[in-house]
């Protein structure tokens, strides 16, 4: 689930894009399937995925920072997930980058989701395709309603600038978010994960290019930053995971 999780308890503190407050979900499900049930956020789900069946599965230490409808980290810190004191660790979507920008579902004004997500990368493509008729974007949406994320990265592909520069923006706050976990836990391995990671390269190089600008040279040169190969089951992996290690104590 999104939001601030209570693994233990089972309870979803707050999720702001599903509008959840203190949501039993755990008890719900199980009362409903009788089956035992275990609750993660989306994110460090991703985390446990990533720690499990990727690449780099068995490092000590490792993030995964996930971009998609919300955007939040899981981290990884020897071998096991950090929750925070408050369960709330990672999550850097509601934390302000932008002064004075829009109003976030989560009531601040300016938040990296704001700027980082399905819904705001959506938001600036049909600006682009209301404003610029030569667009890409119009070859493969008739109308502003029916752009999509997967829209948007048709016309990506296809070369359109505008869009390009879009992506561009997305990973230069998406740099300064990575520099900023690596100011604070020089954790040096970090994965982008999510929806918005389907834009591939370019906006991994957008993400490297403000990292190194933005983080301290030496740890930023220390610290490896890679598009996660797991794609769209990562969530549904880290999922697993929580059934291998609490269920059956495999992993």
């Amino acid at each position: 689930s999104p939001g601030l999780i209570d693994a233990r308890a089972g309870v979803v503190r707050q999720a702001v894009n599903l509008d959840w407050q203190a949501l039993p979900l755990r008890d719900l499900l199980q009362d409903r399937y009788g089956v035992p049930v275990y609750l993660a956020n989306d994110s460090h789900a991703a985390a446990l995925g990533e720690y499990t069946f990727g690449p780099h599965r068995g490092a000590a230490d490792l993030i995964v920072v996930k971009a998609g409808r919300g955007t939040s980290a899981g981290i990884v810190i020897n071998g096991r997930l950090h929750y925070g004191d408050g369960s709330g660790a990672g999550e850097i979507g509601h934390v302000r980058v932008v002064e004075n920008g829009k109003t976030c579902l989560c009531g601040h004004r300016g938040c990296l989701e704001t700027v980082v997500s399905s819904r705001a990368i959506v938001e600036k493509a049909r600006a682009v395709f209301t404003a610029d008729p030569t667009s890409a974007l119009h070859q493969f949406a008739q109308t502003e309603s029916e752009i999509t994320t997967y829209v948007v990265w048709q016309a990506f592909n296809a070369g359109d600038t505008a869009v390009a520069a879009i992506v561009q923006e997305i990973g230069c706050y998406l740099g300064r978010a990575v520099a900023n976990l690596i100011g604070a836990l020089n954790i040096q391995t970090i994965m982008i994960a999510g929806s918005l990671a389907r834009f591939g390269q370019p906006l991994l190089e957008a993400i490297r290019t403000e990292m190194e600008a933005s983080a301290m040279s030496t740890l930023a040169a220390e610290t490896t930053v890679r598009l996660s190969e797991l794609g769209e089951d990562i969530v549904m992996l880290g999922a697993a995971s929580l059934l291998l290690s609490n269920e059956l104590g495999l992993v």
